[in-house]
């Protein structure tokens, strides 16, 4: 039998907390560069470098 490496006392976290943790700093990262990359854009474009259209 595989020992658990918990110690005894110690909840188990649970699954749909870890998932809600991996889709909250997934979301946090795409945000932050989705700002970056406006922020970019809004330089380039008051420095005369955006894309015609």
């Amino acid at each position: 039998m595989a020992a658990d490496k918990r110690e005894e006392g110690t909840p188990a976290v649970s699954w749909v907390r870890r998932i809600g943790w991996l889709v909250g700093i997934w979301l946090a990262s795409v945000a932050s560069l989705g700002l970056l990359a406006w922020l970019l854009r809004q330089f380039m474009a008051a420095a005369g470098l955006a894309t015609p259209g």
